[in-house]
This record gives C-alpha cells, structure tokens and sequence, in this order.
C-alpha cells in the first residue's frame, strides 16, 4: 500500500485535485476510485452507522492497511479520508465539506468559498499539476502545435451557467472577433471545448473559417483531447469566465490570460474572478490582447509546502515528491 492515497468519486475534477495534491506531496502517491454504495452516496461525508461499508471491497483493503496519509477531493471522498482517519490515517480533505472541519487534520478550500478556521488552508481557485515540467512535457509530446503560426490564440470555452448568463450571439461574436484578429495578425487561433460545453457552441467551433490556422475541437469526434499540448503552446490564452478549474489552469500556464466576459459572472464565482483579476494574473479581454508580465499561479505546490509543514509540526514526515 502506498504511504500517500489520494481518493476520489472520478469526476474529472475532484481527480485531478486529488491526485495534484498528493503527487506535488509524494511522487509515488497511490489513487482509490471510490464506488460508494446508497445510501452513502447521498448520505456522505456523514460518518453515521454503517458507514464503514459504504464504498467496497476496493476502498475496505485499503482501510486494512490505510495509508499514513490520505488526501480526498469532494464529498465522497470527505466520508472516505474520515474513516481512514480513525483508522490511523493523516486526513487533508480538499473542497468544503459542509460539516465541521474538526473531521480533517486540514482542509483545503477556495478562497470564495469563505471557510475559515485552525486548520484550513485557504487557496486561490483549484488545485492542479500544471507546472514548469508539465508544461515541457506536454510541448514534447504535441511538437505538431508548435508549427502553428505565431501568435498563436488559445480559447478555453465552457458553457453559461446560472452564474453566468453567457448567451449564443455573444459567444458567436467572441469567435468572430478572434478568427479576425489571427487572419490580422498573420497568426493561428485554435479553441478546445469542455464537457460542459453546449451542442450549439460546438458546432460553431466547426464552422470557423477555414483559412484561419489553428486547432478546434469539440469533442472525441475530433481525435484525441489537444488540451495540454495547446496550453502549453499557446502565446495568450482566452476564457470563458466559468470554470474555477479552467481559470486555474490558464493562469498556471507562462501565458497572459484574458477573460471573456467577466464582469456578469455573479456570487462566489464573481468573488474568485475579482480576486484573480485583483492579484494581476489576468486581465480582463479587450481588443488589444496586448501581451503582459505576470507570475503563474501555482497554487498546488503552495499548498502542498503548508500541508507538508503543518503535518510535519503533528509528527508526520511527507515523503518529499523530489519535484
């Protein structure tokens, strides 16, 4: 079994906080898919009676020999590192877990989040692996987006959401705006969707002008997910204005980022854009996309420096990722 276990219920998000948390804290840092039985899946990250059994024969042999430190990413994965803690484990559950946090020897939370006390360790957006070594690797493996003509354009497009009101003819205009601005300057413009994309924007990814180089792609009927190669080639990166995770990763990038459309996003999604905007690392789209100086965010390896650390003061030694 591994020293360090990071658990999670799969979703794409709470994976990749999970695992960027653990590896940025020990290299060889093993994963456990949680399959959580009813009523636990709804029932969690509440440890009432019964509990132990709730996520299966894969979760109970590690709960035989439970890690000394266990990092969870959303509410499954809170019961999970829970039981493991009574167990023995070390326990650091990243997102709000919406009960007290004396459950956890830390929790990690955004920042707009605004949770608060002795053992929270507060962070600016999401936690991921994109760093300086990440980024070459993924140059190395997607030599064939380095030949797309400079400056090359990235868009990372989302989807509206009740925080914010993006509408079809906006986000039609956007792409218009950026295909004219690459034909302009000579350049390349290449756009990737999410899986929250909707249908109708997709489509408008395939209709871009043909004469405009660059990469789009919707979905898996576009081959393989470019995401990582073209973030780490392109020379400025365009966001949709709602995804913490999307926004996180941009800004982890060397690129200047700008954000579409910023000013409608509402509640704690408003305060982590403001916040963002505030410390200098994004700005806000205009017609200029006029380059600019600023320090990646690389929240990850900040937060795992402060876990390492305040476990270490609890009598735990992290094993160094050697990262």
């Amino acid at each position: 079994m591994s020293a360090t276990l990071a658990l999670h219920d799969g979703r794409a998000g709470n994976a990749r906080q999970a695992l960027a948390l653990a590896r940025a804290l020990d290299a060889e840092a093993g994963e456990c898919l949680l399959l959580p039985h009813a009523p636990w899946r709804w029932l969690a990250p509440r440890a009432l009676p019964g509990a132990a059994g709730a996520f299966g024969s894969g979760f109970d042999a590690q709960a035989a020999r439970p890690p000394q430190l266990a990092i969870g990413c959303g509410r499954q994965a809170a019961l999970a590192t829970r039981l493991l803690r009574a167990r023995g484990s070390k326990a650091v559950q990243v997102l709000d877990p919406r009960i007290d946090t004396r459950h956890w020897d830390l929790v990690v939370a955004p920042q707009h989040d605004g949770l608060r006390g002795g053992n929270v360790i507060p962070m600016l957006g999401s936690l991921n692996p994109i760093d300086d070594l990440w980024l070459a690797q993924a140059r190395r493996d997607a030599p064939q987006i380095a030949v797309l003509p400079a400056p090359h354009t990235l868009l990372l497009v989302g989807a509206p959401s009740k925080h914010v009101a993006l509408c079809d003819s906006d986000f039609e205009s956007l792409l218009r705006q950026l295909a004219q601005r690459a034909r302009d300057e000579h350049g390349s413009f290449s756009a990737v969707a999410s899986r929250r994309t909707p249908a109708r924007w997709r489509e408008m990814l395939a209709k871009l002008p043909a004469d405009v180089p660059g990469i789009r792609w919707r979905d898996a009927r576009d081959g393989d997910n470019p995401y990582a190669g073209l973030l780490a080639h392109a020379q400025r990166i365009v966001c949709t204005p709602d995804s913490v995770n999307m926004l996180s990763e941009a800004a982890a990038t060397l690129a200047p980022v700008f954000v579409w459309s910023a000013g409608i996003a509402s509640g704690r999604l408003r305060v982590f854009l403001d916040a963002l905007r505030a410390s200098g690392r994004v700005r806000d789209l205009d017609t200029a996309l006029a380059p600019f100086a600023a320090e990646p965010l690389r929240e990850t390896a900040r937060v795992a420096d402060e876990v390492r650390r305040r476990l270490s003061d609890a009598g735990l030694q992290v094993r160094n990722s050697g990262q």
